[in-house]
């Protein structure tokens, strides 16, 4: 058992993801997908989750787990040509995971290209710009999607632009 990292979850509060996330970050996170999902054919999901349940991490749930779960909670895979990309932070983990649908994951991008849009919110986030490092993950993943562009057209905007507070 982690210790440390269960004592982080156990003290990790909604005040601190208020304090990372104020309401002008999430407008700017909004705004930052609205604006990036008109470049490409791809959906973005932003979501926020400030700790896990200590049962969850008790039982050894890891970041990379939970979005998968958060992926198929909020249905970003319930698009008409499976394009939909979830950024997940988990804040009590100070930890970034990107789930890509099959449209747009898998064979078509390396998944050293999603990694390295991890680390540069890790490293925003690190330096306490989590605004910006929303921001500027979003638009790596824009220009990821530019890059490796869906098999078939834009549908629309399919899924929500609001980042998601769990």
């Amino acid at each position: 058992m982690d210790w440390a990292r269960l004592i982080r979850h156990l003290t990790a509060t909604p005040w601190r993801r208020r304090r990372c996330f104020p309401p002008q970050a999430l407008a700017a996170i909004e705004a930052a997908v609205r604006a990036c999902e008109s470049r490409h054919a791809g959906e973005i999901r932003f979501a926020v989750e400030t700790a896990l349940p200590l049962h969850r991490v008790w039982a050894g749930l890891t970041p990379r787990e939970r979005a998968a779960e958060v992926f198929a909670q909020l249905r970003v895979w319930d698009t008409e040509h499976n394009n939909g990309v979830l950024i997940y932070v988990l804040l009590a983990d100070r930890d970034v995971e990107i789930v890509a649908d099959r449209g747009v994951g898998n064979a078509r991008v390396p998944a050293a290209e999603w990694q390295a849009c991890c680390q540069l919110i890790e490293a925003q986030f690190h330096a306490g710009r989590y605004a910006e490092g929303a921001c500027a993950g979003i638009a790596a993943v824009a220009e990821v999607l530019a890059r490796h562009p869906p098999a078939r057209r834009d549908a629309g905007n399919e899924l929500p632009d609001a980042p998601v507070l769990l």
